[in-house]
């Protein structure tokens, strides 16, 4: 039978350490909200290499009388509650009394600190849970504390950190987190030696996310203030025209108190539904305030994760104050009217070229040829830039379209759709299911005669094969050929952007896309670090060209994100999928009948399309039977 052990003091302490200090941002949050709780008006963040090495928090709070400077490293001794009632209203950001001795578990701490009641200040230091020195010391009032070598006594747990940039941003993260949270307070970040962050501490919670996120996000932001029930939310959200690929931009607080609540997002994207696209997500800064016994913080010790006595008050505060503000607002989209790059770069022989939406790769001869052949290769993309020629293993084949060489007759022959037939592609369409989608037999080598009927709603191809009709999806089926494009390369072709992009991102996506730079590069990404929360892109993939590039990046960091601790090898796929979307034509663009048919005719050389990557169909198949049971006829 088990022997039952009394684990000694320093076994428990690390023990509990592991639940609050995780990595150098979570000593960095603990700190900050001793310091916020202290009173404090103005914090310093200082860190060096990530704060693996070096973190400084000063403040210029209450500070410690000298006789409780001890008591703060001892474990459960807290200032903030007092009796079990204290527990159920709890109005201070921590209260636990674990923090501190956490941290000087696994760490080497010195505090310097002195109360306004006293003379002389305290310096006192403690490593790894063991006293060192206690000494008089000249400071002002207020608090400094700095934690150097974390992890120096478990060499197992500091294998677990990141890189320093990694760590480092996870702080700034924390920082701005906090920032936005209290912008009566003035913080101040340093990083290796850098300011890379300071507030005014004038009140204004606009200022604060100011000097957070920049210029672009406040100006794109409303104004919310709506009382409910007791309660009442404050802060801004983005305009509908400002949204965002992730919720990685969504910051919620409770009494000041930064948490993460599904019901919380639930209710600020259902007071945005009908107002923003599907798939986009608005940013928010909302502060709820409440009576403290409403919600219990004491669920997880990172104090992070709360519980509501009801969730339903809190969803209609928030609905109906961000549904209010939203409907107010009046701003509409600006439109866009700065040059194309095609238009800025033409000679004046191309002044008069009418533009679609995508380049029009596959132009009108001035004067078409009774016959014309074009050589195709399967790899090539019908609307891809015409700076690279992607290809494919697969055979090449001919196409041949006859025009009629009189004028009227060629005016007739683009009105009424054509016949154009194939030589020598490996397919052919079985499977004679009503509005299935179409398979293709590659041992089956017979010539398919199609017939372009044409284009309904800008978005669907309708073509005619051996008495049925196909509906053709027209983005689904270029993203799968755009996917399949990038599958066959063993080496992704780039295409240098004429002006790099910069993309702003949330701590957290930063923090994921730099974890995965040599993911991006093998995907056809040329990617760097550029400033504190931001990268440059200076190469995207050829098949994606220089449009929605900062949305397509976006996306990746989200998913990146959400997908952080995949360990799968399919990440690479679904960033093909989101890079084939963002290259493909887009329901409504326009293409002219010649590239609908070299489109239809490219696609049906590829047997083995059936699906885009997301897994909608590409074709649609109604019989000629099924028409003309409709009508009676059979």
């Amino acid at each position: 039978m088990p022997t039952i052990n009394v684990l000694p003091k320093e076994i428990y302490q690390l023990i509990a350490a592991g639940e609050v200090v995780e990595r150098p941002s979570s000593i960095v949050k603990e700190m900050i909200e001793n310091s916020v709780d202290a009173g404090a008006e103005h914090i310093t963040v200082e860190i060096k290499n990530g704060g693996s090495t070096y973190v400084r928090i000063t403040d210029d709070g209450c500070g410690i009388e000298r006789e409780q400077v001890k008591k703060v490293f001892v474990s459960h001794a807290t200032s903030k509650i007092s009796s079990a009632d204290d527990l159920n209203a709890i109005g201070t950001l921590g209260f636990r009394g674990e923090a501190m001795a956490s941290i000087s578990a696994v760490a080497k701490v010195e505090l310097l600190t002195k109360a306004d009641s006293e003379d002389v200040g305290t310096r006192y230091e403690i490593a790894g849970g063991e006293e060192i020195s206690i000494d008089d010391a000249g400071c002002p009032k207020g608090t400094t504390i700095v934690v150097r070598d974390i992890f120096f006594n478990t060499p197992a747990r500091m294998k677990f950190l990141k890189k320093d940039v990694t760590e480092g941003n996870a702080v700034a993260g924390i920082v701005d987190r906090m920032a936005i949270s209290h912008p009566e307070i003035s913080f101040r970040f340093i990083r290796d030696g850098k300011q890379t962050l300071i507030t005014s501490g004038n009140g204004d919670l606009k200022s604060a996310i100011y000097s957070v996120f920049g210029r672009e996000v406040s100006e794109s932001l409303i104004y919310v203030d709506y009382a409910y029930d007791n309660m009442r939310v404050t802060g801004y959200v983005s305009k509908p025209t400002a949204s965002r690929k992730s919720r990685a931009m969504q910051f919620f607080f409770i009494n000041n108190r930064l948490v993460k609540s599904a019901t919380a997002m639930a209710a600020l994207e259902q007071a945005y539904k009908n107002s923003i696209m599907v798939g986009r997500f608005p940013m928010c800064v909302l502060n709820i305030e409440l009576n403290p016994a409403l919600v219990d913080v004491n669920v997880h010790p990172a104090k992070i994760e709360v519980r509501f006595a009801n969730e339903k008050p809190i969803f209609d505060l928030i609905y109906y104050g961000v549904k209010s503000a939203v409907e107010a607002d009046r701003s509409v989209k600006e439109a866009d009217f700065s040059p194309k790059l095609e238009q800025i770069y033409d000679t004046p022989s191309k002044v008069n070229q009418t533009y679609t939406s995508k380049i029009d790769f596959f132009k009108k001869k001035e004067e078409p040829p009774v016959q014309q052949s074009f050589k195709i290769q399967p790899g090539e993309g019908f609307y891809q830039s015409s700076k690279s020629t992607l290809h494919s293993p697969r055979a090449s084949y001919t196409l041949d379209i006859e025009y009629e060489d009189n004028d009227e007759q060629q005016k007739i022959s683009e009105a009424k759709p054509e016949t154009v037939h194939i030589d020598e592609v490996k397919s052919s369409i079985a499977e004679e299911v009503q509005e299935s989608p179409v398979t293709c037999d590659e041992n089956d080598n017979k010539n398919i005669g199609f017939k372009l009927i044409g284009e309904v709603f800008k978005t669907y191809l309708i073509v005619e094969i051996e008495n049925e009709l196909y509906f053709i999806d027209k983005h689904a089926a270029h993203e799968r050929m755009n996917y399949e494009q990038f599958r066959a390369q063993e080496t992704v072709e780039t295409q240098m952007l004429l002006s790099p992009v910069a993309v702003n991102l949330s701590k957290d996506e930063f923090n994921a896309l730099c974890d995965n730079t040599d993911l991006l590069s093998q995907c056809g990404f040329e990617a760097e670090p550029f400033g504190d929360s931001a990268v440059i892109v200076r190469a995207v993939p050829s098949l994606v060209g220089d449009s929605d590039v900062k949305d397509l990046i976006c996306e990746i960091a989200e998913k990146l994100l959400e997908h952080k601790t995949d360990i799968t090898p399919d990440k690479i796929d679904w960033i093909y999928h989101s890079a084939s979307c963002r290259g493909a034509v887009k329901a409504g663009d326009n293409t002219s009948p010649e590239e609908q048919r070299l489109f239809v005719a490219k696609l049906l050389s590829m047997p083995n399309i059936r699906f885009c990557p997301h897994g909608r169909p590409v074709f649609i198949k109604i019989s000629k039977y099924d028409i003309e049971k409709q009508f009676g006829r059979v």
